[in-house]
């Protein structure tokens, strides 16, 4: 079971800038040795593995405790993710709890919502084996950092997009750029190969949101640099109401024709025609986007390309 859907809509996803100190580095306490989970089914006693300041990786005793790729693999997501995305609240550490024989998928949690106690979290299980570092295993951990940046990046709660990329067609594309900036070659090539086959059914059938629309964005508009920029763009620009000092919370969702001109912003130029071949005139409801995107360029005027 995936829980994001319902998890996104219910939690707080905010963030705050981390502290800044100009001559000396205070690293965050050390994390406590067991944790008992109190969200959803989840009521194992997780035990520490191991810590440091950018990860804090937890088992529960159904975890094969000899398994270790974790703590290299996903400490430098993580640390590719905090220097590409973040800060992500006032700590640099990302809590990551992983369970053997029970669950069947992942959610994320961060720094400010009580249900997982005000931390930074990806939370997988499966009744396959943890042993592998690539396939499911990779996939599945990294698929849930790429939500955290989604739901709180530039200290904004929320994902406005979500309602049109779904769970998660952005996220794609972040995995892509992950597995290939850190020189993960054959799991990049695997991943690519294997989205540039993916045809979903939103926001019509046979869409191919990575071959036609994020990839082709990608690789022509420097990569990484897109990416963030979209999430920089909305942080500026897009509608948000201030809950506490440094943090914000969208306040709407962004229409089709937005979400086609905030890329258009982030890739420095007009992406309709883009979106025209990628998906048609009409969004997941059937509304033509094109007069949305027309009003998106008046309404959001700063944003040039």
């Amino acid at each position: 079971m995936n829980y994001f859907s319902l998890f996104f809509t219910s939690l707080s996803f905010l963030a705050t800038p981390q502290k800044q100190f100009s001559t000396l580095f205070v690293p965050d306490p050390p994390p406590p040795l067991t944790w008992t989970e109190h969200w959803f089914d989840h009521t194992q006693v997780l035990k520490r593995q191991y810590f440091d300041n950018s990860i804090a990786l937890y088992y529960d005793d159904d975890m094969d405790k000899s398994i270790t790729w974790p703590i290299r693999y996903l400490g430098a997501a993580w640390a590719y993710t905090q220097k590409n995305y973040g800060p992500f609240g006032d700590s640099s550490r990302l809590f990551i709890n992983l369970h053997a024989a029970k669950y069947g998928g992942g959610h994320p949690s961060t720094y400010f919502d009580a249900s997982h106690d005000y931390r930074n979290v990806i939370d997988i299980g499966q009744k396959n084996s943890w042993a592998d570092s690539t396939g499911w295993n990779l996939d599945a951990t990294v698929h849930e950092i790429g939500h955290i940046i989604e739901g709180s990046s530039h200290h904004t709660h929320n994902s406005p997009a979500f309602g049109i990329w779904h769970d998660s067609k952005w996220i794609e594309i972040f995995q892509y750029d992950v597995y290939k900036k850190l020189g993960w070659e054959s799991d990049a090539d695997r991943w690519y190969t294997d989205k540039m086959k993916t045809i979903d059914n939103f926001p019509h059938p046979n869409t191919q949101w990575f071959k036609n629309w994020f990839y082709p964005i990608y690789s022509e508009n420097g990569e990484t640099a897109v990416l963030k920029k979209f999430f920089t763009l909305l942080a500026e620009n897009f509608p948000k109401n201030s809950i506490g000092k440094d943090r914000f919370e969208y306040t709407r969702n962004l229409n089709f024709g937005e979400f086609v001109f905030f890329w258009s912003g982030a890739a420095g130029k007009d992406l309709k025609e883009l979106a025209l071949h990628a998906f048609g005139s009409k969004d997941e409801k059937g509304t033509d986007w094109i007069p949305q995107f027309d009003q998106a360029k008046k309404e959001f005027s700063k944003i040039k390309f």
